[in-house]
Order: C-alpha cells, then sequence, then structure tokens
C-alpha cells in the first residue's frame, strides 16, 4: 500500500497533481480541504483533526481553529484493539513513519505499527455526486506471520450544532441532543436550536454510519461521549478501548440530553497474514430521515466506496484540466492544478470554514465576488455573464457597494450594524473584471444591460443613515414615483469612478474612508488619503474612456444613455472643472449627493460618447499629472518610490523617516498598474522594491518595510507583528499584482523575478509547512498562512496565462504576446499550454528558435492545425488573431496553435 518517499517535501507522482509526503503529521498545523460544489465542507489533517460541516450551524464534527489541530482530542478516529497487544488509535501515530498521498480531491493516509505489524490506510474524500457525507475508508493489513485477533471501533465525537455554541451554552445545547442507534450508525437530532436566529425546531440530523468492506453491519455502539470514553478517560485514553469493553447500545436504543458519539463497533475477525480487511465510514448531515439508508445503498461496501472515488479523482481532474501549463519544470506543471483549484474553492468555502480562517461565517466579500470570477471567465466566459451582471446589483448609487453578500446569485443583504464602513478600492475591481470578460468574449452588449442598485441605510458614502428605512421598502433604489430605477452596466462602472474623482482628502487624492486593499489601513477615516489607489482609478478611467470609443465606433452608435443626476459629476460637458481646487470638487459632489438621496429621479438623458470620453480622460490626466508631480519621491542614494498614503493627521506615510525608510509595497504597485509611472521610471521603482522590500534569504517581497512603531493614526495592522499579516508579510495578492502589472508594462524579467519568487516560497516544503498552493501570506520565517482560500490565485493563473503565456483576448479576438523566460522553455526551445478560448479547446505551442529572451524574439509564423493564418502584428512579439479567423481553422477537439519566435 506504501510508495518509497525520500524526504518529508511533497513530491508530484504523476501529472496530474497527486502529490506524496513522508511523515506529513511533524510538520505542525498541516491541513486539506475536503468538499463537494453542493456544499458539504471539510478540513482533515494527518492525524485526521478537522471539522465537517454544511454552514456556521451545522457541524458535525466540533469547529476547529488552527490553534485547535493541536489542541484538541476530538477528532475522526478508529481503533483497533488487538488481542494479547491492546487498543491501538489507528489516527493518532506515534513514533512509527507515516505517508500522505493527497490528489483532486482525496487525503489518503498510511501508517505502519512495528509494534503488531500492521500496516492501515486510511483514505477520506468527499463525493462529488452531491451528498452530504464525507466517506472514510479504513483498511488494515496483516504484514506479520501470525494471525490477529482484532475487534475494530470506528470513533467519531458528533459536536451537531451551530459554532456559535462553542461559547454559547455549549453543555445546556447538549441537553437538546436526541440520539438514536441503529443497525448501521448513530444518529443525532437535536429536538431545537437556539442562538442568534431564534429559538427554533430543528430538523437536521447528524449522522454517523459505519459498514464493513463487504457490507456487514456493526454489532453495537457507544452513543455518548461519556459511555465511550467511561470515568477518567478522553477521547485519547477511551475507556471501552483500553479495557476492551462490548458495546452499551444495540439497535433501537436511545439516549438523550448528552454530548453525542458515533463510536459503532464491528464485530470480531481473524486477520491472517498477508490479508486486509476494509471498513467504510459515512459521516452525513441531513434534514431527510431517509439519507441514511440511501447512503449506505450507494457507498456501503469496498466495491462502491472504490467506484465513488473515480468518479470523484475523474471529476475533479477533468475540471481543473481546462488551463495546463506545460514548461521545462514539471513540478510547477503540477503545482499550477492546485492553485487552479483555490478559485474553486473559495467560492465553495467562501472566506471561512478551514483552520487557518476561523473568522465570518461562510460567507465572501466584494472583491472576491470580483476576483473569484477571473478563472471562470478564462475558461467558460459565457458561464461568468451572468454573475457578472448580477454582482453589478450590490452597487448603491453613491458609489459604495453592499458588504454582506447573499448565498444567492445577486443577493445582497442590508447592513443593518450602526458600525459603517467603507472600503475605497471597492469601486476598482468590478471594471477590472469586466474589462477581462469583454476581451475573452467581445461581449460590448453586456455594456449596455440593465441592473438595479442597492440601497439600505447607509447614504452618501455612509456619512448619513437613513433612520427611515425599513426591511419592507426593499434593497433596491427607487425613483421619486416608487419604482426601481434600473441602469445600464457601463453606469454603475462610470458611478463608482466618478464619485471617487470628486471623494477627495486635503491633498486631493482619494480618501481612504475604512480601508483600501489593506483592510489593516483602518484608522485614518477622517484625513487619510490612498494614493495607491487614486492610481489605479486613474489608470480605470483611461481605460474606461479607451472602452467607451471602440463601444461606439463598433456599434455604430453616439451617445449612451445616462442618469440625468450623473452629468453632475461630468463636469467638464458642462465647463464646470475646478480640479486643483478642492472645495469645488467637494461642492460638485456634495450636489450629486444630494440629487440621488434617497431617491433618484428616474430620468435619463443622452449624453454624446465623445464627450464622455473627452472628459474620462481629462480626469484621468490630471490624476497622473497630480500623482506624479506631488507623490514621486526621490531618496538618498538615488532610490525612486511613489507614496502611497497619508494618514489621519494629514502627513505623507512613505518616505524618509528618523526610523528608517518607509515604504509600503501597494503604493509602487498600482502606480505602474495605473499606468502613472512612466516606462523610464519602472525599473528605478523596482530598483527600490528589491533593496527595501525583498528579503535576501527568502526571496520573497514584503508588504511594507518595519515601520519601528505603532500607526494608530493610520491602522491596526501596524499593531501586527512585523511580518505578519498586513505588516510586512510576503503578501501573495499584492505579489501577484506587482508580477502582473511589470509583465503588462512590458518588463518580463521583473515579473518572471517576483512571480517564480511566490512559487519557491510555497515549493520550500521545509519553510513553508504547507501542501501545494498559494497561502494568503508568508511570514517572517517562510511559513504559508491562510492557505488556500485567497484572491491572489485568480490573479495568479491570469498572470501566467495572459502575461506569461501571453494567451489573452483583445475584444473578443485572440492576442498572442508570450513572455516567458528561458528557464522556463524545455531542450526543444518549447513552451505551451492548453485552454479555451472562444469556446474552442486550444493548445499553444512556442517554438523559441534560437533561445532569445524576450525583447529579442519576434512572432515569424503561426499555423491552426498545421495551416499557416493571417495575423496582425502589435509590436514585433505580438499578434492579434481575428476571432473569425480562429473559429474557420479550429474545427477540432483541440486545435494546436503553433507559434515560431526567432
Amino acid at each position: 500500500m506504501t510508495k518509497s518517499i525520500k524526504n518529508s517535501s511533497w513530491q508530484f507522482i504523476d501529472d496530474q497533481g497527486t502529490f506524496i509526503i513522508a511523515n506529513p503529521q511533524r510538520l505542525s498545523r498541516l491541513y486539506f480541504p475536503l468538499c463537494n460544489e453542493p456544499g458539504l465542507i471539510s478540513g482533515i489533517t494527518p492525524d485526521l483533526h478537522g471539522d465537517i460541516k454544511t454552514g456556521q450551524n451545522s457541524f458535525l464534527l466540533q469547529p476547529v481553529s488552527e490553534f485547535d489541530l493541536h489542541n484538541l482530542k476530538s477528532k475522526r478516529d478508529f481503533w483497533l484493539y488487538i488481542e494479547r497487544s491492546g487498543a491501538f488509535s489507528l489516527a493518532t501515530p506515534g513514533q512509527e513513519d507515516t505517508s500522505l498521498e493527497a490528489g483532486f480531491l482525496y487525503h489518503k493516509m498510511t501508517r505502519k505499527i512495528a509494534k503488531v505489524h500492521l500496516e492501515t490506510e486510511i483514505t477520506n474524500f468527499v463525493p462529488v455526486s452531491g451528498e452530504p457525507v464525507e466517506l472514510m475508508m479504513v483498511t488494515v493489513k496483516n504484514m506479520s506471520r501470525k494471525k490477529l485477533a482484532i475487534t475494530p471501533t470506528c470513533a467519531v465525537p458528533v459536536y451537531g450544532r451551530s459554532a456559535d455554541n462553542l461559547r454559547d451554552h455549549r453543555q445546556v445545547t447538549s441537553l437538546l441532543h436526541r440520539i438514536l442507534v441503529s443497525r448501521s450508525a448513530v444518529t443525532v437530532t437535536p429536538t431545537m436550536s437556539f442562538d442568534e436566529r431564534g429559538h427554533k425546531l430543528n430538523k437536521i440530523s447528524y449522522v454517523v454510519q459505519a459498514c464493513t468492506g463487504a457490507g456487514a453491519l456493526p454489532v453495537g455502539a457507544f452513543p455518548t461521549v461519556e459511555e465511550f470514553i467511561g470515568e477518567g478517560g478522553d477521547l485519547s485514553q477511551p475507556g471501552s478501548m483500553l479495557h476492551h469493553l462490548p458495546p452499551t447500545a444495540q439497535n433501537g436504543a436511545t439516549r438523550a440530553g448528552k454530548e453525542a458519539m458515533g463510536a459503532l463497533q464491528f464485530a470480531s475477525a481473524i486477520l491472517q497474514p498477508g490479508k486486509q480487511l476494509s471498513y467504510v465510514v459515512i459521516m452525513g448531515i441531513t434534514a431527510d430521515p431517509k439519507d441514511t439508508k440511501r447512503w449506505l445503498k450507494k457507498f456501503g461496501s469496498l466495491e462502491k466506496f472504490t467506484q465513488a472515488l473515480k468518479a470523484n479523482q475523474d471529476y475533479w481532474r477533468e475540471r481543473l484540466s481546462q488551463i495546463t501549463f506545460d514548461t521545462d519544470n514539471k513540478k510547477f506543471n503540477n503545482w499550477t492544478k492546485w492553485v487552479m483549484l483555490q478559485p474553486i474553492l473559495r467560492k465553495i468555502y467562501g472566506n471561512s470554514f478551514l483552520p487557518d480562517h476561523d473568522y465570518g461565517r461562510g460567507g465572501r466579500g466584494w472583491r472576491d465576488l470580483w476576483q473569484d470570477l477571473l478563472a471562470l471567465i478564462l475558461i467558460h466566459p459565457g458561464e461568468a455573464r451572468s454573475s457578472l451582471v448580477n454582482n453589478f446589483a450590490g452597487v448603491r448609487i453613491d458609489g459604495t457597494n453592499a458588504t454582506i453578500i447573499g448565498h444567492r446569485p445577486g443577493e445582497f443583504v442590508a447592513d443593518r450594524n450602526n458600525i459603517t464602513r467603507v472600503w475605497m478600492d471597492h469601486g476598482t475591481w468590478p471594471y477590472l473584471t469586466l474589462e477581462l470578460y469583454l476581451h475573452q468574449t467581445g461581449d460590448f452588449e453586456i455594456l449596455l444591460e440593465e441592473i438595479f442598485y442597492f440601497r439600505d441605510p447607509q447614504l452618501m458614502r455612509a456619512k448619513h443613515r437613513d433612520t427611515a428605512w425599513t426591511p419592507q421598502y426593499g434593497v433596491q433604489l427607487k425613483t421619486k414615483k416608487g419604482e426601481v430605477y434600473w441602469g445600464s452596466i457601463i453606469e454603475h462602472i462610470l458611478v463608482q469612478h466618478l464619485v471617487q474623482f470628486f471623494n477627495v482628502g486635503e491633498h486631493n487624492h482619494i480618501r481612504l474612508e475604512g480601508a483600501d486593499w489593506n483592510d489593516g489601513l483602518d484608522m485614518a477615516k477622517e484625513r487619510g488619503e490612498s494614493v495607491a489607489f487614486t492610481a489605479l482609478y486613474a489608470g480605470n478611467m483611461m481605460k474606461i474612456a479607451e472602452l467607451l470609443e471602440l463601444f461606439g465606433q463598433r456599434k455604430q452608435i453616439s451617445t449612451i444613455s445616462l442618469a440625468h443626476e450623473l452629468l453632475i459629476l461630468l463636469d467638464t460637458i458642462n465647463n464646470s472643472s475646478h480640479y486643483n481646487v478642492i472645495s469645488e470638487k467637494h461642492k460638485i459632489l456634495d450636489h450629486y449627493f444630494a440629487a440621488v438621496t434617497p431617491v433618484i429621479s428616474g430620468k435619463k438623458k443622452d449624453v454624446p460618447i465623445a464627450a464622455l470620453v473627452k472628459d474620462l480622460r481629462a480626469k484621468a490626466q490630471w490624476l497622473h499629472n497630480h500623482i506624479n508631480e506631488n507623490e514621486r519621491l526621490n531618496i538618498k542614494g538615488g532610490a525612486s518610490l511613489y507614496n502611497g498614503y497619508y494618514n489621519n493627521d494629514g502627513l505623507r506615510v512613505e518616505g524618509e523617516h528618523s526610523k528608517g525608510l518607509r515604504m509600503t509595497l501597494p503604493g509602487q504597485v498600482f502606480p505602474i498598474m495605473g499606468n502613472v509611472a512612466q516606462d523610464e521610471q519602472i525599473p528605478q521603482i523596482f530598483a527600490s522594491i528589491k533593496k527595501y522590500l525583498q528579503d535576501k534569504d527568502l526571496g520573497g517581497f514584503r508588504l511594507n518595510t518595519n515601520f519601528h512603531e505603532l500607526q494608530l493614526n493610520l491602522g491596526r495592522a501596524f499593531s501586527f507583528s512585523y511580518g505578519d499579516k498586513e505588516n510586512g508579510a510576503f503578501f501573495n495578492h499584492m505579489c501577484v499584482m506587482l508580477a502582473y502589472s511589470l509583465y503588462a508594462r512590458g518588463f518580463a524579467r521583473e515579473g518572471y523575478e517576483v512571480l517564480s519568487s511566490i512559487y519557491h516560497m510555497a515549493a520550500d516544503t521545509a519553510r513553508s509547512k504547507i501542501y501545494p498552493g498559494i497561502p494568503e501570506y508568508f511570514n517572517s520565517a517562510g511559513r504559508g498562512m491562510y492557505h488556500y482560500l485567497t484572491g491572489s490565485a485568480s490573479w495568479f493563473i491570469a498572470t501566467l496565462l495572459e502575461e506569461v503565456f501571453g494567451v489573452k483576448g483583445h475584444f473578443g479576438d485572440l492576442l498572442l504576446n508570450p513572455k516567458f523566460s528561458l528557464a522556463q522553455i524545455n531542450e526543444l526551445g518549447q513552451i505551451s499550454l492548453t485552454t479555451t478560448f472562444a469556446e474552442k479547446r486550444i493548445k499553444v505551442v512556442y517554438t523559441n528558435v534560437r533561445n532569445l529572451e524576450y525583447n529579442k524574439y519576434s512572432i515569424q509564423a503561426i499555423t491552426i492545425n498545421g495551416k499557416k493564418i493571417d495575423f496582425r502584428f502589435i509590436g514585433k512579439a505580438a499578434a492579434l488573431i481575428s476571432r473569425s479567423a480562429l473559429l474557420k481553422h479550429a474545427a477540432k477537439k483541440i486545435n494546436h496553435i503553433e507559434v515560431i519566435l526567432e
């Protein structure tokens, strides 16, 4: 059952992302996700810790945080009592060797118990067929020359209630438990629940069910923790196991008011030398009492378990083969498959429900909605369209957005919290996602698609609260006539950007408000400003102008219908621009807020596209000039950087300081991404990033330098220990965006250094101590933190696909603009990827004939399925293939596009 493993770092054993690792239990805090898309979500560790749940209010196993993984004794377990040798927990390795094999999406632990010459294998997964169960197969093999007399018992403590009850009536809520022992299961059905949702009759049952690999059922149970552990015992030393006690309950037995235990004992068996026995454990959550019979019928044997496991592997492998990368580094190619999985995991888990993510209640945030769509748009943009449109329903007419995301597409919930908060960066992400969609599809019609605006008590960017608002009013903006107002997608985009142009602080940059992308900058609401995101808004506005111009040309239209009130913010049309005068900007913004609060007129006006484009370009160019004139800093020694922030005292945050130079990574990333930094400035900025933010040992790039003191006039981030979280950690989201920005601006060598630093830190298991993938950040020791649920995964895949491999859309056409490094090509000078474009599967193979670096090679020829095609040059290394030409020649299941570079 075991495979040879050379060391304790993970190693891939195929080209499907399957990896093995020796003795994973010796790395603390490891965990692995198990889930299906209907919503059974689990986390599992090498010693079977973790939890199983369908949501915040329905946990089968006790909810755990990262600290609990080594602190709690409550976990999945399976015990063997071996005659003349005693009791052994198969989930609790001692000093003996173990190994883990994990793939998409299963977890298999193998352990050798030398004392009794036994080898065990425990495999867990959640079936993709949708049942709310986690399945576990336990196989024991006799490696000795003597027969063994064994008594097996599965042992799963059943928490069976809301996570809130951990610190809210834990003992009292156990009194609600009603426990039924059947022939195959222990079922726990609390009579009711009471928590912040109120007192409710409960219909949810928590089930632990088991059978042998041949389908035989248990002979009895220990249905409560008390009966299982005995007086003075605990879950690691249960009296019933240590003393080889008979089951305390049989079919039909009931218990009430106790902590439940899914401990099912099987008949004793003789395990012959060289032979093995298997047992299936089903752990599920359901509101349908008939489900237990269905589960046992579907999964209740070795054969059925194996079939379900294969279906599980096939499904995930197919799902994750939509984009595959083939570089000279096979380990990297496999690693990217796990990165591809992460946006899917975040859609399922939200930002909660894994041990590091011990906050929230399973929902996603505003940025998550948009950034998690990136990967879907790259693969199946048609499937992303409805989500894209629905997401705009969360935009308020004041440019802010809903912060509580519902479970259904386009569902946003009113925030009744008296402590309101606004993130000033939120208006940038919808456009960036929409832009990617437009490039992939050329679907300009989406710009005129109409959707309503979100409405709740927050008004005027949370400066005012509508005390008259009630839930009965609804969460949709209404007109003066009481009708729901609908505006186009492009109107929503304009609202988000135009409002922010006027929403400035005393240095004429956009106000920081509650925070920007860095949630830790949350203490500068009154006077704080984000130069960093002012730069991104500027870049967006310039691109929106270009988009509108092209839209008008392609659709042969000259006007766009917009809300009448929006003309207040299109001040160049009214010849009333006073951009240098902050008070005038505030007057315009106040005028607009007054016009759209508490309702909107409902009147619309046809605005000339040419005038709209002119207005946006004027605003964007003014912002570009303003930032470059006031925030580009030249430091002693020749360093150059941008100041990214002003604090709540109105003081510049970055630059030279008595406690050492202060610099943030976002302050440099967004001037590059927003095209504010000029090409000749970028090498100097990157040199400063390397000098002040790159760790010389680990190679990664920190979020900021060490400020050496609290910043109570800026944010809580600087109260964290330096090198953790938002205070100087290697924050991968920002690092990926740095790489993306450098590649996009043509600085491929620098982009490659940043992108590869993330991979090398993740793949250094001795330091990262995580399974394959990208964590939210690495701490100062190089340890990966908050694994799996991070938006950096979508950005990493987008950067690799669109910038490194240079396969991207250009308003519906296919643009090939490769920027790979020589280190990434194979011995034949080739690098390739497989993806989907225009609903066609394509494999793009680049052949670098003379092994030239980026900026040295040019595209010489392109063929599709062996036929040479015409293309249009966009620079010497970029070629545009029309969508019609691609569809004409791409008639195969996988269409080969070969590109010759010389």
